[in-house]
């Protein structure tokens, strides 16, 4: 990881959960964090918290939904950190809704979120890789969701197409790169069910119901198989990791 020190990365949904597991962790490895969320609050408690670390966090507040404002948060960068190093797309959501009788704004929320946000961040990032010639990553968070339809689906809709969906770009991303022969990394990361606000979030009684049935993996699990792919040599990619707890079945 020692690679990485002074290095800059750019971590979606970073007032919680997840993001806020892995900011702390490559805060801990002395990496410049940009914490991107809409919660100003959070983030700057997060600051606080991680002042006396190696690295700094630095918050960000924008909405991953809005293409001008993830837009501007790497304008942002650009002008006060060069650019960035590496991404982690983060920001997920859930909306209780099915696909029989669902909202179409449910649907909507989720790809633009999921999807669309995920795509937009990832093209910025790129871009600013390449005009500097590094040896950038990127981290998409997935989802075991992406890899097969959970055995409970009456509340999930959208929400694993919108992971397959990241599956998918997450490979077409990697051979893109790879014939532009840049130095880039892509790793795709798909867990189970882990212990984030996420349910509450989407009104989810299913996946709350879910999650009290199994001890659900913790965020810092999650951070801690960004460090190990991140710490990886620059000719070796982890392409795939997928964790989920002991006790969940399928």
């Amino acid at each position: 990881m020692d690679r990485w020190t002074g290095k800059v990365a750019l971590v979606t949904g970073a007032s919680s959960g997840i993001g806020a597991a892995i900011s702390i962790e490559l805060v801990k490895y002395g990496i410049v964090v940009i914490g991107f969320a809409r919660r100003l609050d959070r983030l700057q408690k997060l600051e606080k918290e991680l002042s006396n670390e190696k690295g700094k966090f630095v918050p960000l507040q924008g909405d991953i939904s809005k293409e001008q404002s993830i837009i501007n948060a790497f304008k942002w960068i650009q002008v006060n950190y060069s650019g960035v190093d590496i991404l982690v797309n983060n920001s997920g959501i859930l909306r209780n809704s099915n696909l029989t009788d669902g909202k179409t704004d449910d649907w909507k929320a989720i790809f633009d979120v999921n999807v669309i946000g995920l795509c937009i961040a990832t093209r910025e990032a790129c871009k600013s890789m390449k005009e500097r010639d590094v040896n950038g990553h990127i981290i998409n968070i997935n989802s075991l969701s992406g890899h097969r339809i959970p055995a409970s689906v009456e509340d999930t809709n959208v929400y694993p197409a919108s992971k397959y969906a990241v599956t998918a770009i997450t490979e077409t991303l990697r051979r893109e790169l790879l014939h532009q022969k840049t130095k880039i990394k892509v790793t795709s990361i798909s867990p189970g069910l882990v212990k984030t606000e996420i349910a509450e979030a989407g009104n989810s009684q299913a996946l709350t119901e879910r999650m009290a049935s199994v001890r659900p993996l913790d965020p810092e699990d999650i951070a801690s198989a960004v460090i190990f792919t991140l710490s990886t040599p620059p000719h070796a990619l982890v392409e795939e990791i997928r964790i989920r707890p002991l006790e969940q079945p399928i």
